[in-house]
């Protein structure tokens, strides 16, 4: 038979490879997938036995070739919707992937190989630390991360309180690995009898269990505590759902979404809510631009039925809205050349009596579709991405908090914003009473990527026990309670509008959640564990080779 290195047959290496594509294909499923919108989230507590014992099993130098190919196929299979936005988005995002799973394989095969009795507890800190640190750089992305997928397990994931997302990711994997330890030597004919196993562990199985169980019971505790504690307030939201097609633009196009968009407000204004919320770039001419240096007749003409819609509207309005503002303030909007001299924030603002009052830019950009700061040093990629029509915007630097009638206070992480639970804390310390997603994931035409969006979304208000309101272009439109319940959803891709009874938590009146005052801190405590071992384990191994050799 054909050796592709010693001892490791072609059946061999076919049969780990598949064991990776099984793995990475129950792993996408417990997400919202094609075959299932919710998730089917239960199997998110298996998926990885079989990934961690091909890595038990397979050689040093097959790991970074696995861990290329998991994460390619995962992302390929869980974020397909990607390719309605561009054929380079849904190779970018499972190569980029692929890459940090390269590198993450062969440190969990050091770790495995060196720890060989305790080797799955630190490899279960070592994947919390991945989990971690892959969202923490220019093209952090944390959809898909394990602890996210049993979002629908409510009594479980309120842990995230004081852990975040990365206490549930740890809790999660560490059985994974235990077994899958033990499923690489059974393929391997080398596994003992699952009794003895079993009994060889069992002080540890036995932590394990109280463990969990208390993790359950601080969930139940939690929503207990939760279900009977009375807001401070409740704020009355009209939220809009116009479900425009986000792929097209033009004058025409923003005029007719300015019309639904005033249609929908207007009928729900015979509710009287107190706010009125539409979604991310819902009117797209900047108002403050087009007030400064009007251009076209007909766009300035549109900014001023918009400042007109909103002086008659009688109560505040919460919109996304670009902004335009000069980009060298020292010389005129149009230059001699005929550009403009004008750069954009992907901003929101808040709209009372035909004014804006308070504007908050996004801080934490889309990387390569909205933010690519390497052009001097990637020029072939950074023309790539433009030839793609892919547009830059600035980034913005302040957690503004935005005060409304009665002096509710709220934050709005816009879009993918929410997915970085570090932002929405910051949000909360600075004084946020309610969180509010304004999202516009409409351009997948995917109810799929929504729920994904929106499930990664429940931690925020766990993490920070909050009230979060999602008002979305498409979808998903929702209220998710303090305990992570999403409430009232709205029917994805249907225009229209719903009223939501925000209940308001205070700071002064229920303090500030662990999380929210240390956010990540799980994590933080992991990735330095996970350095220090990494370095205990490589000196291990080199002091081990020179006792052999």
């Amino acid at each position: 038979m054909f050796k592709l290195h010693s001892n490791r047959s072609l059946r061999t290496v076919v049969s780990e490879v598949l064991l990776l594509i099984i793995s990475a294909f129950i792993f996408a499923l417990s997400f919202p997938s094609f075959l299932n919108v919710n998730g089917i989230w239960i199997l998110s507590f298996i998926a990885l036995i079989p990934m961690f014992a091909v890595i038990h099993n397979t050689k040093w130098y097959l790991t970074p070739i696995y861990g290329f190919v998991y994460g390619f196929v995962f992302y390929l299979i869980f974020n397909y919707w990607l390719k309605t936005f561009h054929p380079l988005a849904i190779l970018l995002v499972p190569i980029i992937k692929g890459g940090e799973l390269l590198i993450a394989f062969p440190l969990f095969k050091l770790i495995d190989s060196t720890f060989k009795k305790r080797g799955f507890l630190i490899n279960a800190i070592l994947y919390t630390a991945y989990t971690y640190i892959s969202q923490n750089w220019f093209a952090g992305y944390p959809y898909g991360i394990l602890g996210y997928a049993p979002y629908k397990f409510i009594p479980f994931i309120q842990i995230a309180s004081i852990t975040g997302v990365w206490g549930i990711n740890f809790i999660m994997v560490l059985p994974q690995i235990f077994f899958g330890v033990y499923l690489g030597d059974y393929i391997n004919k080398t596994a003992q009898p699952i009794k003895v196993f079993l009994k060889e562990y069992f002080i540890d199985e036995v932590i394990y269990i109280i463990v969990f169980l208390a993790i359950i019971i601080f969930g139940f505790v939690s929503m207990h505590k939760w279900d009977n504690t009375e807001s401070q307030d409740t704020w009355k939201v009209a939220s809009i759902q116009h479900s425009s097609d986000t792929w097209k633009g033009g004058y025409i196009t923003y005029k007719r979404n300015f019309n639904n968009l005033r249609l929908y407000s207007l009928e729900a204004l015979r509710e009287d809510p107190d706010i009125v919320i539409w979604s991310e770039t819902a009117f797209v001419p900047s108002v403050a631009w087009h007030e400064n240096y009007p251009s076209d007749e007909d766009t300035s003409a549109l900014v001023e039925e918009f400042v007109n819609f909103g002086k008659e509207l009688n109560v505040p309005l919460l919109t996304g809205n670009p902004e335009g503002v000069l980009d060298d303030e020292t010389k005129p909007a149009i230059l001699e050349t005929g550009e403009w001299n004008r750069k954009d924030y992907n901003t929101v603002i808040y709209f009372n009596d035909g004014k804006i009052e308070q504007t908050y830019r996004k801080q934490h950009l889309v990387p390569f579709t909205e933010h690519f700061p390497y052009e001097k040093q990637m020029p072939n990629l950074y023309a790539l991405l433009e030839a793609n029509d892919y547009h830059w915007w600035e980034k913005g630097t302040e957690p503004v908090v935005f005060t409304a009638e009665r002096g509710i206070t709220f934050s709005t992480p816009i879009c993918f914003e929410d997915v970085f639970g570090e932002l929405s804390a910051e949000f909360v310390r600075n004084g946020a009473d309610v969180l509010v997603n304004m999202t516009n994931d409409g351009w997948a035409y995917s109810v799929v990527s929504e729920m994904q969006h929106a499930a990664i979304g429940v931690y925020r208000s766990i993490e920070n026990r909050r009230s979060t309101i999602r008002s979305t272009n498409s979808g998903i439109t929702c209220q998710i309670d303090p305990l992570g319940r999403m409430l009232n959803q709205m029917e994805p891709f249907h225009p229209g509008w719903k009223i939501y009874e925000i209940p308001v938590y205070t700071t002064e009146a229920n303090g500030n959640a662990f999380f929210t005052l240390h956010p990540n801190l799980f994590a933080i405590i992991s990735q330095y564990l996970s350095f220090a071992l990494i370095i205990f384990a490589a000196i291990l191994k080199i002091i081990n080779r020179g006792k052999h050799e």
